[in-house]
C-alpha cells in the first residue's frame, strides 16, 4: 500500500524546491500526510488490522515531530503548510 510513483513525484514537485528535493521538511510532511490518508481509509475498512493501525500511529508521530521542527524554525512556512494540507492545528 505504498504511494504510487506518480503521486510521490507530483507531491515532491508541488512542495519541494525542485523535483529532486525529497529531503525538504515540507515534502516529507506532505508525503506522510498522503500516506496517513491512505492508511486511515484502510483501517476504516479493516478495523481488526492492528498492524496497520500501529504503523499509521507511527507515521502520525513522525509527522508531528516534523511539524514541531518546522514550527520552531520557520513559523510562517509552518502556518502556510498546515493550511495548504488542511491539517487541524
Amino acid at each position: 500500500m505504498a504511494l504510487s510513483k506518480e503521486l510521490s513525484h507530483s507531491i515532491v514537485a508541488k512542495f519541494g524546491a525542485n523535483e529532486n528535493d525529497t529531503g525538504n521538511v515540507r515534502v516529507q510532511v506532505a508525503l506522510l500526510t498522503e500516506r496517513i490518508k491512505q492508511l486511515t481509509a484502510h483501517v476504516a475498512n479493516y478495523p481488526q488490522d492492528s498492524n496497520s493501525k500501529r504503523s499509521m500511529m507511527k507515521l502520525v508521530g513522525q509527522r508531528k515531530r516534523f511539524l514541531k521542527y518546522l514550527q520552531r524554525t520557520n513559523l510562517e512556512g509552518y502556518r502556510a503548510l498546515i493550511k495548504e494540507l488542511g491539517l487541524r492545528k
